[in-house]
């Protein structure tokens, strides 16, 4: 991989590390914070090839509805629901469980 993909992959990772606990950020919103805007589907991209044992917390990244658009999707669900984080109808309250880098809450 070029040192400039491996530069991005590292911006996306550091973005997604620091959604707290309890809170969710959508695709374009990493790709945004990383730099990179309009790139959200980079984001999936980047998050897609993570390995099954990363620390990472990708679960945490939803898309711009709320929803959980990857095949991990009922592993995704679970990991919420184990911080806090319900689904109604299929999708996570972004105004409620947003993360809003500004200030840490949601």
């Amino acid at each position: 991989m070029p040192a400039s993909q491996e530069k991005v992959q590292r911006r996306v990772w550091q973005m997604v590390n620091q959604i707290p606990h309890g809170q969710v950020a959508t695709y374009g919103q990493i790709a945004r914070l990383a730099g990179l805007p309009s790139h959200a589907r980079l984001v999936g991209r980047i998050l897609s090839r993570l390995p099954a044992d990363t620390r990472i917390p990708w679960h945490r990244v939803v898309n711009a509805q709320g929803k959980i658009t990857n095949p991990a999707g009922a592993r995704q669900q679970q990991r919420l629901e184990s911080e806090g984080i319900g689904l109604v109808n299929g999708r996570v309250s972004l105004q409620h469980f947003g993360w809003n880098p500004g200030t840490g809450d949601p």
